[in-house]
C-alpha cells in the first residue's frame, strides 16, 4: 500500500471490531452457562433477556463485519488467507515496515 497510515487505519478498524465480535461469543455462552446453573425465576428471566440482546449484537457486529469484508464466513479459504495477511502486516507494523 502506498499510505501506512490508511492500512494501519484499516488495520484497527478490523481488529476492534473482531476483539468486539469474540468478546460478543463470549459473553453469549456466559450467559447461557449461567442460564442453566440458575434456579430462581427471576434471574433466569434476566439472563434470557440478556442472552437474547448478546445474540442481537452478535448478529449485527458478524453482519457489520462481513459486509465490511472483515469476515469470511462462507469462505474458510479467505478467512484464512485474510487471517495470515493481517497477523504479516501486524508483524510489519511492530517490525517499523
Amino acid at each position: 500500500m502506498n499510505n501506512p497510515d490508511a492500512a494501519l487505519n484499516i488495520l484497527t478498524e478490523q481488529v476492534i471490531a473482531t476483539d468486539m465480535l469474540i468478546a460478543s461469543k463470549s459473553a453469549i455462552l456466559n450467559y447461557a452457562s449461567a442460564l442453566v446453573e440458575t434456579h430462581t425465576k427471576e434471574v433466569r428471566n434476566v439472563l434470557k433477556k440478556q442472552l437474547a440482546n448478546a445474540i442481537s449484537y452478535h448478529e449485527k457486529l458478524s453482519d457489520y463485519m462481513i459486509s465490511n469484508g472483515y469476515y469470511h464466513v462462507e469462505n474458510i479459504n479467505e478467512q484464512i488467507t485474510m487471517d495470515i495477511n493481517n497477523a504479516n502486516r501486524s508483524l510489519d507494523i511492530q517490525a517499523g515496515n
